[in-house]
């Protein structure tokens, strides 16, 4: 198994260099399996998230159908699959980013009964606002 950064998976999803996105679509289709994926962690998805949202413009709607399509590569591994899972399906239904979302979602699966916070403007349940 080998790890994928951030940059790796943004020149697969955006295409958006023609050098390094063969590169990474090289890598990604055909130097990994199902046996042998490439893992993404957390991070490296949170870090994806914030480029698309800054870089590229992406909205938030948009970030989860790439969150999904990165969930549905066979040749990946993403760290705590589940809770990335639970998070895009909070992006999807309206209840706030996904960095947030993740935070809540990870918080639950830890045993948190809430999340604090001094942001007021994510709609997510398991926020508590401070």
């Amino acid at each position: 198994m080998k790890g994928i950064d951030a940059n790796t998976l943004i020149r697969y999803l955006t295409q958006d260099d023609p050098v390094y996105s063969r590169k990474a679509n090289e890598l990604i289709d055909n130097k990994l399996s199902g046996e042998n994926p490439g893992y993404v962690s957390l991070v490296t998805l949170a870090e994806v998230a914030w480029v698309l949202k800054k870089r590229y413009g992406t909205k938030p709607l948009e970030i989860a159908d790439v969150i999904e399509r990165l969930l549905a590569i066979d040749n990946l591994l993403l760290q705590n699959e589940q809770q990335v899972y639970e998070a895009m399906i909070a992006v999807k239904t309206g209840e706030g980013r996904f960095a947030d979302a993740l935070i809540c979602a990870l918080g639950s699966w830890a045993g948190c009964s809430a999340t604090l916070t001094f942001d007021n403007r994510s709609n997510l349940g398991l926020f508590e606002v401070v």
